[in-house]
């Protein structure tokens, strides 16, 4: 078993890069489609504690976000950034790469390599 996780899209092109990278060095890694499998509350918080970039970045602010009615006072604390994740797993940040207990939201695409350096 591996110690690195990828939160993986295959519609995404920077989550299809990380996986290109992943396989470039060599890295095993468990590569988990959220949207088929999506995190629930505690897999969320664990997920969020292990995060080195904000929290509140792991929220895609795209049109579906808009759409939703939401804005960035409804993901500004993890209890809301949890709630809205859950209920709308596709506002995820993708890729997020989890090594060991350190995790990355990996964008711009260049800190998936040297994440995975360190």
């Amino acid at each position: 078993m591996s110690d690195v996780t990828v939160l993986h899209n295959p519609k995404c092109s920077t989550s299809r890069a990380a996986i290109e990278t992943l396989d470039a060095t060599g890295a095993q890694a468990e590569v988990r489609q959220y949207l088929k499998e999506p995190l629930d509350e505690a897999a969320l918080r664990d997920l969020i504690g292990k995060l080195e970039d904000e929290p509140t970045d792991l929220v895609r602010r795209d049109s579906f976000f808009k759409e939703q009615g939401l804005t960035d006072a409804d993901v500004a604390t993890v209890d809301q950034i949890v709630a809205v994740l859950v209920e709308h797993p596709r506002l995820m940040q993708r890729p997020v790469i989890v090594k060991g207990e350190a995790a990355i939201i990996g964008r711009p695409k260049d800190r998936v390599a040297a994440f995975l350096a360190g």
